[in-house]
């Protein structure tokens, strides 16, 4: 029997964002480790954690899931997908297909205090700079946390992560 999510149509999360949200992180779609146990980046391998961990100085990947997202809450940090369903076998963003998209400028519409968008990798950034160019944000492209972006050492890619601290 196939995991949760694997077949059919697959649906993004519910957004994590809150009136005091200053920067909005989108990823694409959630991969079959995050459906499978409703949480944003469960997969082990996938760095998403440890990187913002760091962009906020402190250790994510030790909390709790509910923990995680208090303390992005804390920082005034937002997550959500630029997706909001798709057919895709695996989680490989390049096997997305007959994609909806999420109603990015209407919820930037409703978060008073945002002042950046950050995409998590290139897919994301895509079709979410296409949906938010008139927005007046800034809009941020990082290199993706996944691990199927392993070609960009983890330096580099925290040196990159690291921008957004001025948005906090």
């Amino acid at each position: 029997m196939p995991p949760p999510g694997s077949e059919g149509r697959k649906s993004s999360f519910a957004p994590v964002v809150d009136s005091q949200t200053r920067l909005l992180i989108l990823g694409s779609l959630p991969g079959e480790m995050s459906l499978a146990e409703q949480r944003y980046y469960a997969h082990p391998r996938n760095r998403f954690w440890h990187l913002v961990g760091i962009v906020i100085a402190v250790d994510l990947v030790a909390l709790p899931y509910d923990q995680r997202l208090a303390a992005l809450r804390a920082c005034h940090i937002g997550l959500w997908d630029v997706i909001a369903s798709a057919t895709r076998p695996g989680s490989l963003d390049a096997a997305i297909r007959d994609a909806a998209h999420n109603p990015l400028a209407d919820i930037a519409a409703t978060l008073p205090t945002l002042r950046a968008v950050a995409f998590n990798g290139a897919t994301a950034a895509k079709a979410g700079r296409r949906l938010l160019a008139d927005s007046g944000l800034a809009l941020i492209d990082l290199p993706s946390s996944s691990p199927a972006h392993a070609a960009m050492p983890l330096a580099e890619k925290t040196q990159r992560w690291m921008e957004l601290r001025q948005f906090l």
